[in-house]
């Protein structure tokens, strides 16, 4: 009798301690989102602030795209280096830290008067966000460890993805048109500050046990491969032909085959190759990763075309876009609450299917096109399939991840969705400025561009609906998992 009172005496007491510190985690995540939400924010919110920004500048057309991709490449870069940096130095004192550095860097973004300052400044935000995403990632792993609770908290977590790049590109206009866009760098300042704040005070710190040493070999090659694979499709829209392009491309290839051969090698290597091979997770990241391409390179092209096609001023191209922040938000919280019962193959595979059918309608724009027929239709179709894919891939990408391993991994569905944008806006610029150097010739100027935006995507096209296939053959997790009605992860194997 004695000792089955202290077991449920010591099982009580374990539960309020499990229950008051989700309590705790509930008080944390808004600051947790505010900060992903930022990051997230700051791949798009130049979008609209392009064509003004580099009038105001001076900025060439070939330098124009490095305002977006040099944030998102050296973001990407850095990301696994910024989840083992959590793991072993501190989560907490991560965040903190680059919460800080990211206002510090926005701040000096706003300032610049050159373009290499305004670029610098985006690399150093770059920076800064391959620190704050993973750490903010795992610590919202950590306090949600597993079951119901940690299904929602995913799905309002992974549901920012969507809705800060759809935002970012609304603030941009509203801030471009009424203020200026220098209030696109200086409106993080007050975002990082709050999230600080609220993370100092309501999170206690966690990190990695064991060793502690980092794999320095596998930094320098993940972000040498990956930043000379950007580049070199980022230099595409010059010509295939050039070393610039399929040089660098050949070399960031090289580079990352010689960085997975380390990492199988090395004692503490920056990716446990067990993080990225279990298949629910790698069905997550591939799917981050071609999702971003389409998000990010998308998006871009979008406000293109009602910027400089449609003649839309920068807050009303914003305006435009909102329909597809609404329906994505309407959808995740849809999705969210459904997985149980929809598990996450369903919306995984379909959701692909309706970015596809929302890019093919775009390839349909024309000159003289209006926003109602040649927009509307496919931004509503955009945010229903994003809103599918977010939701259950973020859960994915972290099941039955080792606690130690939480912040590499947060990282690695980060870096995924970022290198991806970064290629996608690489590839994408590529394709627009080979049709519309083709179109030019035998057609007025802003029919060579719409030429050119039209095989985007199409080619945007191709790229969403490889997702699919990737979700049907790969996942195969339980439906009990986002239940919560089991802590244990079950794998349908076969």
């Amino acid at each position: 009798m004695a000792s089955q009172l202290l077991e449920t005496t010591g099982s009580t007491a374990q539960g309020r301690k499990q229950g008051k510190k989700v309590g705790r985690g509930w008080r944390a995540l808004p600051f947790l989102a505010l900060a992903q939400f930022m990051v997230v924010l700051d791949g798009t919110i130049v979008n609209l602030a392009l064509p003004r920004l580099q009038l105001e500048m001076g900025i060439s057309d070939s330098t124009r795209a490095w305002v977006v991709t040099s944030y998102a490449l050296v973001f990407g870069a850095f990301l696994l280096l910024g989840g083992r940096i959590a793991d072993f130095w501190g989560r907490k004192r991560t965040f903190i830290t680059a919460a800080a550095g990211f206002a510090i860097a926005s701040l000096i973004g706003g300032l610049a008067q050159q373009p290499w300052e305004l670029i610098g400044a985006r690399a150093l935000q770059g920076i800064f966000a391959a620190l704050l995403a993973p750490a903010a990632l795992a610590l919202l792993t950590v306090a949600f460890p597993g079951g119901k609770d940690r299904g929602t908290a995913f799905a309002i977590f992974g549901s920012i993805s969507g809705v800060g790049a759809a935002v970012g590109v609304l603030l941009g206009g509203f801030l471009t048109q009424y203020v200026s866009w220098r209030w696109c760098f200086f409106v993080n300042v007050p975002i990082a500050i709050i999230a600080l704040i609220g993370v100092w005070a309501l999170v206690s710190e966690s990190k990695a046990g064991g060793s502690t040493k980092y794999d320095w070999p596998g930094v320098v090659l993940a972000a040498l491969g990956l930043g000379s694979l950007v580049y070199g499709f980022a230099n595409a829209e010059h010509g295939w032909g050039a070393i610039e392009s399929w040089g660098f491309i050949a070399a960031g290839v090289l580079m990352l085959v010689l960085f997975v051969a380390v990492e199988r090698k090395v004692k503490n290597p920056l990716l446990p190759l067990r993080v990225a091979t279990e298949r629910n997770r790698a069905a997550a990241f591939l799917a981050s990763f071609l999702a971003g391409a389409v998000l990010i390179g998308g998006i871009l092209f979008i406000n293109f075309y009602l910027q400089i096609i449609l003649g839309f001023a920068p807050f009303a191209a914003g305006i435009a876009s909102l329909p597809m922040t609404v329906v994505l938000i309407i959808t995740a919280g849809v999705v969210a609450k459904n997985l149980p019962t929809l598990g996450a193959k369903v919306p995984s595979a379909l959701g692909p299917i309706l970015m596809a059918a929302a890019m093919l309608w775009l390839t349909q724009v024309t000159p003289d096109g209006t926003y109602a027929v040649n927009m509307l239709p496919a931004l509503v179709l955009m945010g229903i399939g994003l809103g599918m894919v977010f939701v259950p891939m973020q859960n994915l990408a972290l099941f039955g991840v080792d606690k130690d391993d939480a912040g590499v991994a947060s990282a690695l569905v980060n870096a995924s969705q970022q290198i991806g944008g970064s290629l996608g806006i690489a590839l994408f610029s590529a394709v627009a400025a080979a049709a519309t150097a083709t179109a030019a010739a035998s057609g007025g100027a802003l029919a060579a561009l719409t030429s050119g935006y039209s095989l985007v995507f199409l080619w945007a096209a191709g790229v969403a609906v490889v997702i699919a296939p990737i979700a049907l053959l790969l996942i195969r997790i339980d439906r009990k998992t986002f239940s919560g009605s089991d802590h244990t992860p079950h794998v349908h194997l076969g």
